[in-house]
């Protein structure tokens, strides 16, 4: 064995020092991170929330009480087959939990964003028209008009189909006036409106919702929207 000389006493001191100070920067460089995230998580925290947009409610169908807490708004084309899957599969859910209980209401907002020349723009016409007529009977064409819904790459939507479908239908309006409306384009400046709102407002695809004023945009999960309405109940 060795003997112990001050010169390897000393060597071993400064290789202990030498570990002392690495676990030292270590613990500084841990708390530092620690730091600078609740700093982030402050400062966001602190941002002013996005205030809801204000909705155009008075130029849209509504489905529900007036006095719903939650307004939902969908933005919709009549040419898209997604829309049409949304109003087969959860708007009936929604009318179920939340429409027919007072909870929410449901407005329809156009986005003719397909055929924004030919059939997307002039279902959007007749609704508006066949609205401005009879709000009950708006809804009655929503559902009509998804269950005949034709090929997204034909016209098929025109103002003779979507006159006969009515009366088909057996809608409580005016028929004569519902074809003058769409020829003369008595509700162009609304669904002008509604698309200028969707793009103003960064919508690139049908169906999207707003709940109180808020964009949501996972439609078809139907736990996240049932939560997205159940936190829009509450006010936050």
């Amino acid at each position: 064995m060795k003997p112990t000389t001050k010169k390897s006493v000393y060597k071993e001191q400064r290789k202990q020092e030498k570990i002392q100070e690495k676990k030292r920067m270590r613990m500084i460089m841990w708390i530092t991170g620690i730091c600078v995230v609740a700093i982030i998580a402050i400062i966001i925290a602190a941002l002013p929330k996005p205030a809801p947009v204000q909705m155009p409610y008075e130029t849209m169908p509504a489905l529900g009480s007036s006095d719903a807490p939650v307004k939902i708004v969908e933005l919709g084309d009549y040419k898209c087959p997604s829309c049409q899957v949304f109003s087969q599969k959860v708007e009936p859910l929604l009318k179920k939990d939340y429409i027919d209980t007072g909870i929410a209401s449901l407005h329809f907002m156009n986005y003719t964003i397909i055929s924004p020349e030919a059939d997307s723009l002039t279902s959007a016409l007749a609704g508006q028209a066949i609205f401005h007529q009879n709000n009950e009977a708006y809804w009655k064409y929503y559902d009509a008009m998804y269950k005949n819904q034709g090929d997204e790459k034909k016209i098929w939507a025109t103002s003779d189909f979507i006159t006969n479908l009515a009366r088909k239908e057996n809608l409580q309006i005016d028929y004569d006036k519902l074809q003058q409306d769409i020829a003369n384009k008595t509700y162009k400046k609304e669904v002008d409106a509604h698309n200028a709102f969707a793009r103003n407002n960064q919508v690139f695809s049908t169906p999207t919702l707003f709940i109180n004023g808020k964009k949501f945009e996972d439609v078809f999960d139907y736990n996240k929207l049932k939560a997205a309405i159940e936190k829009a109940q509450k006010g936050e």
